[in-house]
């Protein structure tokens, strides 16, 4: 009978670690994409103020565009439509890595409360253990 719980034992104690490397991951996971969403939302307000600052000017203001290492001369209108596309796409990007870490933050709590369900199975039989 002490062979039978002190296996079952281990193999609560290795699933429970399976699950916290698990968990683990995700957490690093969860953490990738908050410093990805950081970058995209910086990008989107620098896109933002390039906006605005394109609508102040006239339309036969010169707008150039850095194209490596040299200005190249563009289109008002153009630069308003590719500054426009570029914060839709951002935009876009943002609401697709919300849904991702709302989906991350609840597969982690179901990981949590899973852990803590086998923590207590294993408590439970240590105690059962220990009276015997």
């Amino acid at each position: 009978m002490a062979s039978s719980s002190t296996s079952q034992l281990r193999e609560l104690q290795r699933e429970l670690e399976n699950k916290a490397n698990d968990l683990n991951k995700l957490q690093k996971d969860i953490g990738k994409n908050h410093q990805v969403r950081k970058k995209y939302t910086i990008q989107l307000g620098e896109n933002e103020l390039v906006l605005k600052e394109l609508d102040l000017l006239s339309e036969d203001a010169n707008v150039f565009k850095l194209i490596g290492p040299v200005l190249v001369k563009q289109d008002l209108a153009e630069a308003n439509a590719n500054v426009k596309k570029r914060i839709e796409y951002i935009s876009a990007e943002l609401k697709r890595l919300e849904g991702t870490l709302q989906d991350m933050e609840g597969k982690q709590n179901s990981k949590k409360e899973s852990i803590i369900k086998l923590q207590q199975k294993i408590q439970a039989l240590q105690a059962g253990k220990a009276k015997a």
